[in-house]
């Protein structure tokens, strides 16, 4: 038999005379295994909130903006030239205005879209699903559904929206004033943009304002690869107006998640590195409970490298078994959390009431991989020292 596969079954056998050597290995392999469940689990999390946000935030905020820059304009000519050169693409042009919402006594700040509601359900599906009853017209206004539940509107009820434009008002300037007729509602699952964004037609906005025909404030593009599109929808604008793509607005939120989930990453590994130090010590107890059969191996003609992977397998076996256990235990973590609903979240504060879950492969390899690295680092001292007893000491001091 290979002495190295005989002293690996045998070292791995619960010693009753040193139990403390074997509930130190089994302590190991249960820190390991819980681990690198929690660490799947988490980084499922953070890629499913990740994603959450990225879905929610491009529809909100579109995939691209076309807006002018100092002195440029943005026009019906223009819109009708990108939507001949880019067939494939869907455009929705409008205007904007800071205003004040007010029912009664309460304010709410934010901003009115005029916008084609034909156009705008082509790139904005959260209005398309709140158009399927009325579509706005004239003066009538869709509003997010926090905005109705914080007013508790009733039907007819009319709300004014204060603009930031001054119109002469007797002895002095007043803001621009007027009543809308909510009719019709979207819900993002984001209180903020409900609350913030309402939405009328582009006619009614540019007769409050006093503006031309033709000109808009910007165009709403939507597109299923923004990243690949904005070079080229860039390459076909004048110089006086450009085109920004949602990521672009939103760069330190996304940056500040993938440092969130780099240093969830680095902490949770921690778990697994304190687990390995019990690699070590139960794999040193063992090489200090084993000095004089090492020695006597030694002697009899076995070599120091066999003596060395005896106890770097030995420590690669316990380290490999709590990793192989504890992927299966977050495997089965991530189906219960994502079948179940043992876990509601608030709509109002985080994109979607139940918990995202979006294991990638590059995050499950990393965690195998730097779990393994960890344990074979663990391994290898151990298993030098090991290889380093000298025989002629040992056995004369025995």
């Amino acid at each position: 038999m290979n002495i190295v596969s005989y002293l690996i079954k045998r070292f791995l056998r619960f010693d009753k005379e040193q139990p403390f050597i074997s509930i130190s290995a089994f302590l190991a392999f249960g820190g390991i295994t819980l681990g690198v469940m929690v660490l799947i689990i988490a980084m499922a999390l953070m890629n499913g909130f990740d994603n959450e946000f990225k879905k929610k935030l491009t529809v909100m905020n579109y995939p691209l903006t076309i807006q002018p820059k100092f002195f440029g304009s943005v026009n019906a000519s223009l819109l009708h030239e990108l939507e001949y050169k880019f067939p494939n693409l869907s455009f929705s042009p409008y205007l904007t205005s800071s205003v004040l919402c007010r029912y009664d006594t309460q304010l709410e700040g934010g901003y009115l879209f005029g916008v084609d509601f034909k156009r705008e359900v082509k790139v904005n599906e959260i209005i398309a699903k709140g158009l399927t009853k009325h579509i706005p017209t004239g003066f009538e206004v869709m509003v997010g559904k926090a905005l109705l539940e914080e007013y508790k509107l009733q039907d007819n009820d009319k709300l004014t929206y204060i603009f930031t434009q001054l119109e002469p008002g007797g002895i002095a300037m007043s803001p621009k004033m007027k009543r809308f007729l909510p009719t019709s509602s979207f819900d993002s699952g984001l209180s903020a943009y409900d609350k913030g964004y309402s939405y009328t037609t582009i006619e009614s906005l540019q007769k409050i304002l006093g503006l031309p025909q033709g000109m808009y404030d910007g165009i709403h593009i939507y597109s299923s690869n923004p990243e690949k599109d904005i070079a080229k929808v860039a390459a076909a604008l004048p110089d006086s107006v450009a085109v920004r793509g949602w990521w672009e607005d939103n760069g330190n939120f996304f940056a500040a998640l993938k440092m969130e989930k780099t240093s969830l990453f680095i902490v949770l590994m921690l778990i697994i590195l304190i687990a390995a130090i019990n690699i070590i010590s139960s794999l040193l107890m063992t090489v200090m409970n084993r000095r004089s059969e090492i020695a006597l191996l030694l002697s009899l003609g076995a070599s120091k490298e066999e003596i060395k992977k005896v106890f770097l397998i030995l420590g690669v076996i316990i380290g490999t078994f709590g990793i192989m256990t504890g992927s299966l235990l977050g495997f089965i973590g991530i189906w219960v959390l994502g079948t179940f609903d043992i876990i509601s979240l608030p709509a109002d504060v985080y994109p979607t009431s139940t918990l995202p879950l979006d294991l990638t492969a590059v995050d499950f390899f990393s965690v195998i991989v730097g779990a393994f690295v960890i344990v074979l680092l663990s391994a290898w001292y151990p298993a030098k020292k090991a290889a380093d007893v000298d025989p002629l000491t040992v056995l004369r001091n025995e």
